[in-house]
């Protein structure tokens, strides 16, 4: 397996090295990856996280630095390829796909931090991935030229492939939180992964594949270089990319990734109508609720695909010719995620219903979609609660934009 700084021809990818000679676009590299992750798909299941093989290939092939500024070795893809990459690995995989993402978009904060420090955490080491964890419940003692972090932090996808873990805690000075702008200050305080204790945590009936384990640190020094605000830290390298917040820029991944999945799980559907005769009845796909279930399916998954792209491209537009994006932009992004994650659901909802007893199994991967997209809704980008919000803005009230 070669390493790349970008996207290379995956040769080790596909059978025959001989035919890909030339750098493939993003997208293409997705679709290449595709027949591998699927190959492993059980694996990745049983194992709770990715194969080894397939782990390297995605890394060689530049899919976790698809978001890193470009002027220290990333990507720094546009935002509505990024989408469409994630749409195509979901597809294929929903936790490999779930990984990419986080991953991959954590790697934003490489343009927040000293060029030569980001360039030693995510290019200099081969394979770098930084794993994250939502919730700042560790702690961070300021000691002289950098803290001490202490804490268990949970929800980190990925983790055990990571280089590096991103400690998310609040900073402590004196025995009391420090505060900025009025508030307990919360860092992100990377960790090289042989530092911390990863704990086997991620037992659970759905996307078992992301790994998305607790780990631990103990009085682990971080020096000050290596540390960056959750929220508002400066820009250090520019560019569109980095004016989406860290919110959106995760919620859009994983609703492409929710379409992705129910686009697969139709096509299984697709196949199993075509063969499957239930009892007393005739073929499957000649029943006319069949028949009503495919049209609706169809119908909300490509809408809820149809909002989800025109607002990441509105929102992009609006990157790459403005200061700052608008809230009515991001007020559509936000809930243009939610609501794909929501139709993904219902799509796999009704194709379980009509696949009858087949579905039921552990083997069958309409029963893998459906454990799959019931914890993806159960995730933050899937509240419900994001409908009230953008109901509150379009008619004229006030709202909490902490989420945009």
């Amino acid at each position: 397996m070669t390493a790349t700084d970008g996207f290379g021809t995956l040769a080790d990818v596909t059978p025959n090295p001989a035919v890909n000679k030339t750098p493939l676009s993003p997208l293409e590299v997705a679709r290449e990856l595709a027949p591998l992750i699927r190959a492993s798909a059980d694996e990745i299941e049983e194992a709770r996280e990715l194969p080894r093989p397939l782990f390297e290939a995605i890394a060689d092939a530049g899919m976790f630095h698809l978001a890193v500024p470009r002027a220290i070795g990333g990507s720094e893809i546009d935002f509505p390829t990024y989408v469409q990459v994630m749409e195509e690995l979901g597809k294929a995989d929903a936790s490999t796909a779930w990984i990419v993402n986080q991953c991959a978009t954590f790697g934003t904060f490489a343009a927040r931090m000293s060029p030569d420090v980001a360039r030693q955490i995510w290019i200099d080491t081969p394979r770098s991935v930084v794993a994250n964890t939502p919730a700042p419940n560790a702690q961070a003692v300021v000691v002289p030229g950098g803290y001490r972090v202490t804490g268990r932090q949970g929800f980190s996808t990925g983790c055990r492939h990571a280089s590096w873990l991103a400690a998310h805690a609040t900073v402590i000075e004196n025995g009391e939180p420090r505060l900025k702008d009025g508030t307990p200050e919360a860092r992100y305080l990377l960790v090289p992964v042989a530092q911390a204790e990863l704990l086997d945590t991620w037992h659970v009936r759905g996307m078992r594949g992301t790994g998305t384990h607790h780990f631990a640190v103990n009085d682990v020094f971080v020096p000050e270089e290596r540390t960056v605000f959750q929220f508002g830290a400066p820009l250090v390298s520019g560019g569109p990319r980095y004016k989406i917040s860290l919110h959106l820029a995760f919620a859009g991944g994983d609703a492409a990734i929710a379409l992705g999945l129910a686009r697969s799980c139709l096509n299984a559907f697709f196949e199993l109508a075509g063969s499957k005769t239930p009892r007393f009845q005739g073929l499957l796909r000649d029943q006319p609720i069949t028949q009503f279930t495919v049209g609706q399916a169809e119908v909300a998954l490509r809408s809820g695909r149809a909002f989800l792209m025109e607002a990441v491209s509105e929102l992009w537009d609006e990157a790459t010719s403005r200061a700052a994006i608008s809230l009515e932009r991001r007020v559509a992004l936000r809930i243009a995620t939610t609501h794909a994650i929501r139709l993904a659901a219902q799509v796999v909802d009704s194709v379980y219903t009509a696949a009858g007893a087949t579905a039921v199994f552990e083997g069958n991967l309409i029963q893998r979609h459906f454990q799959d997209i019931h914890v993806i809704t159960q995730h933050l980008h899937g509240r419900l609660s994001y409908y009230e919000l953008a109901g509150q803005h379009w008619l004229g009230l006030p709202i909490d934009d902490s989420r945009l």
